[in-house]
């Protein structure tokens, strides 16, 4: 019967952490891609707007030392947050990267497939993808985010419960592209707004464990325009070639480096209808991205799910929701806050 099976959103530490639900955005004014129109259903995604007094205190208050110190977010039970209801589907689509053309070929080949290694290879994905830090029932905390084409391009996608979990909306928000060490080579980007799914919002169903951020300019540039954006892709469907990256904070990681997993996934056929990959990231990585057509030499691909959780008895399998209908409004909505 499905419910008995224990699920957890990756290992806990003290705090615990979260390899969570996640939203999408795009940034840029769609680059035509092929089937970008949008084609949002009539579910609508949950929007939080965060004061401007707020954002400077969020930009502020993550140092060095406390995104040194955040712990990862705690994982979720699927079996209380999932439904049978499978995601809506639509008709595919997707929107081009937008990234620059230079100092994005320096890129190995890299592992097929791979279940959790450091990324060496460069390339674009080392800027677009970031952590992202924020306060949770008052303590810091970290997950994984990245930056895609957007309309305003100022759109992060991360897991639904990066944004938000147990009915309140994490404060402190803000998204560090390239992190590393402890550094902020691009500098922390503060969210105006955060949104998630509908689903996720009223009932934390795993099904639709997806988030997005819209960030303020820093130093009077956007997002994209300083790191690039990545693609998307909705209702492509199952058993693809997939990659995945994150910044795992649980041990055996610190949250200090970029890691990332390859495979050929399968449809979840316990208590999610999501995507599963052998992986073995843990707390800290939720809201991380996975690409379907990712191109090694450039770092660049089509952002088609997040980090999402894990079975307790499955540890190193990862599962990320399956990007459709409401995961396309989700990103409709934060491009065009």
């Amino acid at each position: 019967m499905r419910g008995t099976p224990r699920t957890r959103r990756i290992p806990r530490p003290a705090l615990g952490v979260l390899i969570g639900v996640t939203a999408l955005f795009t940034a840029g004014t769609l680059a035509t891609p092929a089937g970008a129109a949008p084609e949002p259903g009539p579910s609508t995604a949950r929007v939080h707007s965060v004061p401007a007094s707020a954002q400077q205190q969020a930009r502020d208050f993550w140092t060095p030392e406390r995104m040194r110190s955040a712990v990862p977010l705690d994982h979720l039970d699927a079996d209380a947050r999932s439904t049978d209801a499978a995601p809506r589907a639509g008709r595919p689509a997707t929107v081009a990267p937008t990234v620059p053309t230079a100092g994005t070929a320096d890129v190995g080949p890299a592992a097929f497939p791979n279940g959790g290694g450091a990324w060496t290879g460069g390339g674009a994905v080392v800027n677009t993808a970031g952590r992202v830090f924020f306060t949770y029932q008052g303590r810091t905390a970290s997950c994984s985010g990245n930056a895609v084409t957007s309309a305003n391009k100022s759109t992060v996608i991360t897991a639904g419960h990066c944004v938000k979990l147990e009915g309140a909306w994490h404060t402190d928000w803000v998204f560090v592209p390239g992190y590393h060490d402890g550094q902020a080579p691009h500098g922390r980007w503060t969210a105006t707004k955060t949104l998630s799914t509908p689903q996720w919002t009223a009932s934390e169903d795993i099904n639709y464990d997806v988030g997005a951020a819209v960030v303020a300019p820093l130093d009077g540039q956007r997002l994209t325009d300083v790191v690039g954006g990545q693609g998307l892709a909705f209702n492509t469907g199952y058993n693809l070639r997939m990659y995945a990256f994150g910044f795992p904070a649980a041990a055996p990681y610190d949250g200090q480096k970029f890691i990332y997993c390859s495979g050929t996934t399968n449809r979840d056929f316990l208590l999610s209808n999501d995507h599963g990959m052998g992986c073995d990231m843990t707390g800290g990585s939720s809201g991380g991205p996975w690409f379907t057509q990712f191109n090694e030499a450039t770092g660049t691909g089509l952002q088609s799910s997040v980090n999402s959780f894990k079975y307790n008895f499955l540890p190193n399998r990862m599962y990320g929701p399956y990007f459709g209908a409401d995961a396309q409004n989700l990103y409709q909505a934060a491009q065009s806050s």
